[in-house]
């Protein structure tokens, strides 16, 4: 069985949409303790306060639940995130609590956050078989108690696509009653809603609404998800609609996107580059099975992890892809697991106080030829008002790409700074910034990483 083709159309009003801004802004942050993943502002927290940034793909569990050993190939390719296909049983076979539980229970065991969503409900109004977002919420509770308990591992993706391209103002109504429901019923995970206009969100439903959207959760635990395909197809359109969350305050990823597509051609290395840049997670579409003309979306062929397509090599390999940029989560100890290398990273070089902060360098991942690295800036006994890190590489290491700071280097050594939204530290609060880096020979720390206050 194949992955069913869906159905785009455009209508001829995107030019003017483009032009609309945002109505609203909001900045997110959780109003009450909650379990599990919560949201603060635009990012994504674990339970224990650490951000996280989901970098991994889709997985057509479905229609193809005799290859869940997926995973573990999923996993080996660096991902920390898997958004599974389940159907809710309106449209496709239905997956019952038992084998939700035997899904989440393969994503621990192999180190994975997992996204669950219903695929029932795609292309509601377009598509006369698509499930109400409404029966997709039937669906979660009767299967609450293979979700209970499990909110440090899960986030509920309450329907994918849940709009096509009629009415999809009618968007804003169903998700925030969706997301009343869910809370009702007693969900405490970290909700995940999808865009309509077939996830693609032309219309900008989503993004000039989410704020209202997000204030109807009274957890406060919602993280909107735009698909980036043909609608997509310019750097322009795709930093624009990203910054556009980012200056609301409101936590977004790109829950599916790929490197082609039937409506257009997605421009898939603005869209790695600038979610990197951004700290925004992405999940691409997918790993198999793809059918209907789409194969091409396909990451390996025929659920074989030995043989990367085209689009596979791109974006597990690629600039700003998943094994350059993935960091485990810290439930699962915090490390992703790599093939041995020789010589091994030094992982850490103790901070040294300089003036009134400290810095923590921490090589996080390692592969052959290349690594990724966080630096973490702690302010001491008074707040501080900017900061500035530097070191020197002892074995001629070189940046491929950083974020959260402004770097330079003169040779061998590094300067890097703030950016105007982590500069401003309270006592004794902290902030990270992170690269990736590449090695030639060895990859020994830096013997002193200094912290200068402003």
């Amino acid at each position: 069985m194949t992955i069913p083709r869906r159905r785009r159309t455009w209508l001829a009003g995107l030019v003017a949409a483009v032009c609309a801004g945002v109505t609203a802004l909001f900045v997110a942050g959780p109003a009450q303790a909650a379990t599990g993943f919560t949201v603060s502002g635009t990012q994504i927290l674990e339970g224990n306060g650490t951000p996280f940034v989901m970098r991994g793909v889709n997985h057509a569990h479905t229609w193809y639940a005799s290859q869940l050993g997926s995973l573990a190939h999923i996993k080996a390719l660096g991902a920390n995130t898997v958004r599974v296909v389940l159907s809710s049983g309106n449209r496709w076979t239905r997956n019952d609590a038992a084998d939700v539980s035997n899904v989440i229970a393969q994503c621990k065991a192999n180190r994975l956050i997992c996204v669950l969503e219903v695929h029932d409900t795609t292309g509601y109004g377009d598509e006369g078989a698509a499930a109400t977002l409404a029966q997709a919420v039937d669906y979660w509770i009767s299967i609450k108690n293979a979700l209970d308990g499990q909110e440090n591992y899960v986030i509920l993706n309450i329907g994918n696509e849940p709009y096509g391209n009629t009415n999809p103002s009618g968007w804003v109504t169903d998700t925030k009653n969706a997301i009343t429901r869910l809370r009702a019923a007693g969900f405490a995970h970290q909700i995940m809603v999808d865009a309509p206009n077939w996830g693609q969100d032309w219309s900008f439903t989503m993004r000039d609404n989410a704020a209202s959207v997000f204030a109807a959760d009274p957890n406060r635990n919602v993280v909107f998800s735009v698909h980036m395909y043909g609608v997509f197809d310019t750097a322009a359109e795709i930093t624009d609609y990203l910054n556009r969350f980012r200056t609301a305050g409101l936590p977004l990823v790109v829950g599916e996107f790929g490197h082609n597509h039937s409506d257009g051609d997605p421009d898939e290395d603005t869209i790695l580059a600038t979610a990197q840049q951004l700290g925004v997670g992405y999940l691409g579409w997918s790993w198999s099975g793809n059918g209907g003309g789409v194969e091409y979306l396909d990451m390996v062929t025929s659920f074989n992890p030995a043989q990367l397509t085209p689009w596979g090599q791109r974006l597990f390999n690629g600039a700003n892809g998943i094994k350059a940029t993935a960091k485990e989560a810290t439930i699962f100890g915090g490390v992703t697991p790599s093939e041995p290398t020789s010589p091994s990273p030094s992982t850490s070089t103790p901070p040294v106080p300089t003036g009134a902060c400290t810095a923590t360098y921490t090589a996080t991942n390692s592969w052959q030829g290349g690594f990724q690295g966080d630096v973490t800036v702690k302010a001491g006994d008074a707040a501080i008002n900017g900061w500035t890190v530097s070191w020197t590489w002892p074995n001629g290491q070189r940046f491929t790409n950083t974020w959260n700071a402004t770097v330079s280097t003169a040779g061998n050594v590094v300067t890097a700074s703030n950016v105007a939204y982590n500069g401003k530290l309270a006592a004794g609060a902290s902030a990270s910034w992170g690269f990736t880096a590449s090695w030639t020979g060895s990859n020994t720390a830096p013997a002193t990483v200094s912290c200068t206050a402003s």
